[in-house]
């Protein structure tokens, strides 16, 4: 099964199943208490999911910062300007030995400026501080796959885990059918006098317990739809039904699987993407070595008021304004080391991003081939109790004819009983466990988003 994911509107469509339906649909479907399929589950989750919101804004951000990269190539302007009013009082002594004293003196200065500094070059940190926020994007859109992969697999596996709860209650609901009946030949045969009393009491507690562990598992059921309910994010009092078969990929291939997994594979995608961003901040650093070179121009404008003066030299009024211009260089000399200390750091992270990739290729790896071996015995053992459980429903046949007929004891029916539950239960457990193997493997190879 592989499943194509529309990140930016949650939709999907399946190369094995045709049916696409919208949230809204299925909202409807489960409040006309409708059937719920594995799709419209995928669908609903794909469209409210918290998880997947959350990455999505992570990555919305990213966007954002993307879409001003080239800011960062164009030049600084910025306005500033104040007014400065005075009120004062001046004793002034004169070298030829005159005194003036004046009281109130009044001034106002106005000043503004308007500035431009443009950085023309800087170790083309710049450039690389751009491309950086491409990077950052596309780190962003794997995190929104990534979250999308373990979503899808996570509903599939508590849908299908809903299937198989249902499943086991059909057995039970058999198995109480079957302690009934039981319970009823026992009691005749004690009621005609040829049975004895303990098997018609053991028969009752065994049907009792039967009806014990049916109220167990619809609890069991009920339990399970809340957790898928909450993985779709619809309310808890969403009433559905599930489907009744655990259908199971059997062309499924260790060799196909691996075959481009690097490619596909979300999480070994994120590795290499944080050991690209790991070199452009080493970029990044090694461009704070080289000189900065920035051109500057600004705007002054500043005038002077004052009502009156002691000097008589000194102007009642002034009035400055023009533009300047010029150029400017910051060369680094030394700073403590510390840009080397930067540049090491983050030829580390660089050495630590690698590492990590290769840890999660190897974590890849043998999850992929545990799961692929699982998937296998998984696979030969639903054959093997699919056969289990003819040979069960023949033997309960017979031994239920042989007490009939009293040419069997009330335990070797009991034992029959007990070994087709046990055979229906281990054949559900294997179509499950295949099941969530075959899921493991798609999640692994990245099927569920493209």
């Amino acid at each position: 099964m592989r499943w194509i994911v529309f990140l930016l509107f949650g939709t999907f469509s399946n190369t094995h199943i045709q049916a696409q339906q919208d949230s809204t649909t299925v909202s409807d479907s489960l409040a006309a208490f409708d059937s719920l399929t594995v799709e419209q589950a995928i669908a609903t989750a794909l469209q409210n999911n918290y998880d997947i919101q959350l990455s999505r804004n992570d990555s919305a951000i990213a966007a954002i910062d993307y879409s001003y990269r080239n800011i960062a190539l164009l030049p600084d302007l910025n306005a500033s300007s104040s007014i400065l009013y005075n009120n004062n009082n001046q004793n002034v002594t004169l070298a030829d030995g005159t005194k003036r004293n004046r009281s109130g003196l009044k001034s106002n200065n106005t000043n503004a400026v308007v500035g431009l500094n443009w950085v023309v070059f800087d170790g083309l940190k710049m450039f690389v501080t751009r491309t950086k926020a491409g990077e950052l994007l596309k780190y962003g859109s794997l995190v929104i796959k990534d979250q999308v992969n373990n979503t899808v697999a996570d509903v599939i596996l508590n849908y299908y885990g809903i299937v198989r709860a249902t499943l086991q209650l059909r057995v039970i609901d058999e198995l109480i059918a079957l302690n009934e009946d039981r319970y009823r030949l026992a009691k005749y045969r004690f009621e005609i006098g040829v049975g004895v009393k303990p098997d018609m009491l053991q028969a009752q507690i065994d049907l009792n317990a039967q009806k014990g562990l049916q109220l167990a598992q619809l609890v069991a059921i009920e339990q399970s739809k809340q957790t898928l309910n909450q993985l779709m994010n619809i309310t808890p009092e969403a009433l559905y039904k599930v489907s009744d078969t655990i259908p199971i990929q059997l062309d499924v291939t260790l060799a196909g699987l691996q075959s481009g997994i690097e490619e596909t594979n979300t999480g070994l995608q994120l590795a290499r993407k944080n050991i690209d961003i790991a070199g452009l901040t080493v970029r990044e650093r090694r461009a704070e070595r080289l000189p900065v070179v920035s051109l500057n121009t600004a705007y002054n404008f500043t005038q002077n008021e004052n009502n009156s003066v002691i000097n008589p030299a000194q102007a009642l009024s002034s009035l400055n304004k023009g533009f300047n211009y010029g150029f400017g260089v910051n060369v680094p000399i030394f700073n403590r080391f510390n840009t080397r200390r930067l540049i090491r750091q983050a030829e580390l992270s660089v050495s630590y991003q690698q590492t990590l990739y290769e840890n999660q290729r190897s974590v890849v790896t043998t999850g992929l081939y545990n799961a692929f071996k699982n998937f296998q015995l998984q696979k030969d053992v639903v054959v093997l109790e699919e056969s289990n459980i003819e040979l069960a429903k023949e033997n309960l046949f017979i031994a239920r004819e042989r007490y009939r007929l009293a040419a069997t004891t009330f335990l070797e029916l009991r034992e029959a009983e007990q070994s087709l539950q046990e055979a229906y239960d281990r054949l559900i457990s294997a179509r499950y466990n295949m099941k969530v193997a075959e899921t493991e493997l798609l999640r692994l190879k990245g099927s569920f988003v493209r």
